[in-house]
């Protein structure tokens, strides 16, 4: 019966625990040694090494295929504990990553104003700013694939915070020798004769102002798609008396965060130096403002001139 003692593992390094461990998972010196990117002549010095220390043998000598001996079993149960522990160790001493935000946003919307003041004013707190498909805006919100997202609206909803931002323009695009494109402004009523190419799938709109180049027409879209797609062959002019598209940022409801109402207030203009959680009810500001302005003396009234002058006059004395 051996009289190994496997607590002397206790003492081995673990870079060369591992690689017995990985010998020993394999029981194949070749595989083993690819799998550590190391040479295999590296591995089996590795091995010859821990036996001489441990003075066991914990491969059968010999045997095709590599087989543990009964010492090497034992050693592959303590081997497996200790790195499991430091592995443990590790985690615990390594800091959490700093918490971060994704920020989605619709073709047409530009956010490096935010993305900038957010890097100013919290750079340990990375910003990851994703492209969204405007068909997908809803369900990267609801899936989780974005924390936010700058949205064009109408969107449902149901369980959504959001908060309309700006609207956007909207623009025939028309061929550039059209007699459209002589209009400064494009009224509904010149635009009855056109043929109106569908563009209400804006994720394709490079193909809907390809078909408006090869084949006029006039295709309507917002203006930051228009410029986004711009095409020297094509111009684009402001439609009057027409409805406005609009851009929204947009959360699942209760999800909130120290993180998120930051960038909320960014994006409303809130300053540095505000408080988190939005702007204050007027209510609440007022109360506010009070608590920290110093007391009033009151006022004082002084008496009017006349009757001033009136009480430092000597009564007159009547006649006798």
């Amino acid at each position: 019966m051996s009289d190994f003692d496997v607590s002397a593992a206790d003492s081995i390094d673990l870079d060369r625990l591992r690689r017995f461990v990985a010998v020993a998972e394999e029981l194949h010196f070749a595989r083993a040694a690819k799998a550590l990117r190391i040479p295999r002549q590296a591995l089996s010095a590795t091995v010859i090494e821990l036996e001489q220390e441990l003075g066991t043998r914990v491969f059968v000598p010999g045997a095709s295929p590599t087989q543990l001996t009964d010492d090497g079993n034992a050693l592959l149960l303590r081997a497996r504990d200790l790195i499991r522990v430091q592995e443990q160790a590790e985690r615990e001493q390594k800091p959490d990553a700093p918490a971060s935000l994704r920020v989605g946003f619709v073709p047409g919307v530009t956010v490096s104003k935010w993305a900038r003041i957010w890097g100013e004013r919290l750079p340990d707190h990375p910003l990851e700013v994703v492209g969204v498909a405007q068909g997908a805006q809803e369900s990267a919100l609801r899936e989780g694939r974005v924390d936010l997202c700058f949205v064009r609206l109408p969107i449902d909803r149901t369980a959504l915070n959001a908060i309309p931002l700006w609207q956007e323009t909207p623009v025939a695009v028309v061929q550039k020798d059209d007699a459209l494109s002589l209009l400064e402004s494009i009224s509904p009523a010149d635009l009855a004769r056109e043929t109106i190419q569908d563009s209400a799938d804006l994720d394709q709109a490079v193909d809907t102002l390809a078909l408006v180049a090869a084949v006029g027409g006039a295709a309507i879209m917002p203006q930051s798609i228009a410029r986004l797609h711009h095409r020297r062959d094509l111009v684009y002019r402001p439609i009057g008396d027409t409805e406005f598209t609009e851009i929204a940022l947009a959360w699942p409801a209760g999800t909130d965060s120290d993180l998120l109402e930051e960038f909320v207030g960014i994006v409303r203009g809130r300053s540095a130096n505000s408080s988190r959680g939005g702007v204050a009810e007027p209510e609440q500001a007022r109360a506010a403002q009070a608590r920290k302005a110093p007391a009033k003396k009151p006022a004082v009234k002084k008496p009017a001139p006349e009757k001033a002058a009136a009480r430092g006059r000597k009564p007159a004395r009547r006649g006798r």
